[in-house]
């Protein structure tokens, strides 16, 4: 794409009201690829194509250990790994931190989602030129105008959120870039019912109810953030409870339609209907399970699934969210690869140009942009912090031998700056402590005296200012021998 029309098409979508019109209208008129003549292939790798649902982490990191091993920058076994997506023309991809409920051990809740985030980190450092974490609607175009691939990590199943913790770890992931979060897989939780209505303990004992509180109060605070609630695998009556508190739009990352299978995991049409008016989306997963009756599915049962959304909620709320590497495909999806054989049957069943590229990304986009014009704090990144930083002691996801280790961070701030001791936090694993703080060496620090459990963990350095904003540096590390 011009670099021109790149940044055109950016102006436009944060300046417009109808910002996703727009863009369209003006690649269709300025970019040869997007006639209607256009090959299928040229409409395909002409689009933005963004994937609301990959499950790839949880096979880069080694099942005992969860330290990163294997690199999707080389060609792999796997649906998703650099080479297929470029080769697939898939631009972007929620990846998730997956984890089902390590009943009663929020320590393991928490390091587990911490393993698959920073294993997307780590896929990022070993691939700074091909992949690049992007949280935000303008880092995603940005990321992609480099002629990278926008990694946008999520969370699916919020297990590791708890009444003691919640709120401060929420945060914690926003600095992590995590930008959605779907509450439960299946089983119930602090945060509400899963759709299996049980809880995930051994006896699998029944749940009731839907939203809980604290459910209510995360999604709220993820209002603010500006982070998705993810309403994908939750049961219907938790759905029906986020939609009365949101004031943010919602996704389906990755669900199918009930009314052509009958699925715990698909969406009603009453569900549907509110979808498109909250101003979200679905997702069309591509699970065989979730499309069909039959013993295997196709790109057409996709593409039906699709087909249904879109005559029932209309063409600017359906997406597609592959659930690649999380489960079955259809027997003409081998992986990544075959993304643009999606794109050839929306061809061949009369969608427009523009249509078809609201479907494999510009409604994503869109709900993006939606979901951070809601929110009420700004990330970090838009802020100007050159007055005071905070350097951490160790790399994102450093290996440290101490279970009860010293967390420390240097702090660089001008001269002229009064820092109070009072001003600084150390936050772990959601749990907040008043930091020590060395104005002659400059440095903030911890000494954690109980032994942390389990092998991943997160720290936030904080230090508040006078004009009540904070300044915060957060790391994942890895506790040797836990």
């Amino acid at each position: 794409m011009p670099i021109t029309l790149f940044w055109m098409i950016v102006a436009l979508f944060f300046h417009s009201p109808n910002s996703v019109p727009a863009i369209e209208n003006l690649v269709s008129t300025l970019n040869p690829a997007i006639h209607q003549e256009a090959t299928v292939d040229d409409i395909h790798f002409s689009s933005i194509v963004i994937d609301s649902h990959v499950d790839t982490m949880m096979h880069v990191i080694n099942e005992e250990t969860w330290l990163p091993e294997i690199d999707i920058g080389e060609e792999t076994s796997l649906h998703i790994d650099i080479p297929k997506m470029n080769e697939g023309g898939l631009n972007a991809a929620f990846f998730a931190a997956y984890t089902t409920d390590y009943y009663g051990n929020n320590a393991r809740n928490v390091s587990r989602t911490l393993a698959l985030i920073n294993a997307l980190h780590w896929t990022e450092k070993n691939n700074p030129d091909e992949i690049q974490i992007s949280s935000t609607t303008h880092e995603i175009l940005n990321t992609v105008h480099q002629g990278k691939i926008a990694a946008i990590p999520t969370i699916e199943g919020g297990y590791s959120l708890e009444e003691h913790n919640a709120i401060e770890l929420l945060h914690q992931y926003h600095d992590l870039g995590v930008k959605a979060i779907g509450f439960n897989w299946n089983y119930s939780n602090a945060l509400g019912e899963g759709a299996n209505r049980v809880y995930g303990d051994p006896e699998k004992t029944p749940s009731q109810g839907g939203l809980t509180d604290l459910g209510a109060a995360v999604s709220k605070e993820m209002n603010k953030l500006g982070m998705i609630i993810d309403v994908s695998h939750m049961s219907e009556n938790t759905f029906w409870d986020v939609m009365e508190v949101t004031e943010a739009p919602v996704m389906a990352t990755h669900s199918a339609v009930n009314k052509l299978k009958n699925h715990q995991r698909n969406l009603t049409d009453e569900q549907l209907r509110a979808l498109a008016e909250n101003g979200g989306v679905i997702g069309i997963v591509f699970y065989p399970l979730f499309l069909t009756d039959e013993p295997e599915a196709y790109v057409t049962d996709v593409v039906d699934h699709i087909d249904y959304a879109v005559n029932l909620i209309g063409i600017n709320h359906v997406a597609i969210g592959s659930d690649f590497d999380g489960s079955d495909m259809p027997i003409d999806i081998n992986d990544a690869t075959d993304l643009h054989k999606i794109t050839d049957e929306l061809v061949h069943r009369g969608y427009t140009n523009g249509d078809i590229q609201k479907l494999l990304g510009n409604n994503t986009l869109r709900l993006l942009n939606d979901v951070e014009e809601a929110a009420e704090i700004l990330p970090d990144s838009s802020r100007d912090w050159e007055h005071i930083k905070i350097n951490p002691s160790f790399e994102m996801g450093e290996i440290i031998d101490s279970s009860t280790p010293l967390l420390t961070a240097d702090i660089d701030a001008e001269a002229d700056l009064k820092i109070e001791d009072s001003s600084f936090r150390v936050i772990v694993d959601g749990i907040a402590y008043d930091a020590d703080y060395d104005s002659e060496a400059s440095t903030i620090s911890k000494q954690l005296s109980e032994p942390l459990q389990e092998k991943y963990h997160v720290v936030t350095f904080e230090a508040s200012m006078d004009d009540n904003e904070t300044i915060r540096e957060t790391r994942i590390f890895y506790i040797n021998g836990n």
